[in-house]
């Protein structure tokens, strides 16, 4: 196996907490109603176009409530919720802190609208540790999706067989791999750490 010389990191579920169906839960405690969030909201083609960058925070807003039947100040409220879900994952950051402390170059790969980005971005220090960094709403390309990692490699010279991409989605490290990178399924950062002793020199 080539060694790595690049770590690459997806952001929600990995560096950051992002648990949907617990956010639901909290906003939604209705079953029904909770139901309808999950398939007309997170489920609906449209969150893919709004990571995307191709819908709007006001406009994802606007098709949401007139989708769910609920108010739109609701769904401006859940997205408020969605920001505040996103807290860093301390053993996680540590990890990251680690991995640049032995100057080994970082760099990010996230589907995110770049609204949400930038909010998350002002509040944590640790992309600051970050060599460069891919948001899907930033390029209007998303996970799994080929072209991303492609323009991942490309922005930042990086050589696919060289790096090792970290993310919580089966699919997303399907795809990595299929575009040559070397990539593991994020569970804990406990258990990514035997992995990056394996693999990062």
């Amino acid at each position: 196996m080539i060694a790595v010389r690049n770590v690459v990191f997806d952001f929600g579920g990995v560096l950051v907490q992002w648990r949907p169906e617990a956010l639901l839960a909290a906003q939604f405690p209705d079953e029904r109603e909770r139901s309808i969030a999950r398939h007309d909201i997170f489920g609906h083609p449209d969150w893919l176009e709004f990571d995307r960058g191709t819908l709007l925070e006001a406009d994802a807003v606007a098709r949401f409530a007139a989708r769910s039947g609920f108010a739109e100040a609701r769904i401006q409220h859940l997205f408020g919720a969605i920001r505040e879900e996103l807290q860093p994952k301390p053993d996680s950051i540590a990890l990251l802190r680690s991995l640049a402390a032995r100057a080994v170059p970082l760099y990010g790969l996230s589907n995110m609208s770049a609204d949400i980005f930038q909010w998350l971005r002002e509040r944590n220090d640790f992309f600051a540790l970050f060599d460069g960094i891919v948001v899907s709403g930033c390029v209007g390309l998303i996970k799994p999706e080929p072209a991303i990692f492609a323009h991942l490699a490309t922005t930042h010279a990086l050589v696919p067989a060289e790096s090792l991409f970290i993310d919580d989605m089966p699919a997303n490290v399907s795809a990595a791999r299929d575009a040559g990178f070397q990539a593991v399924q994020f569970t804990t950062a406990e258990a990514l750490v035997p992995v990056l002793g394996r693999l990062v020199p």
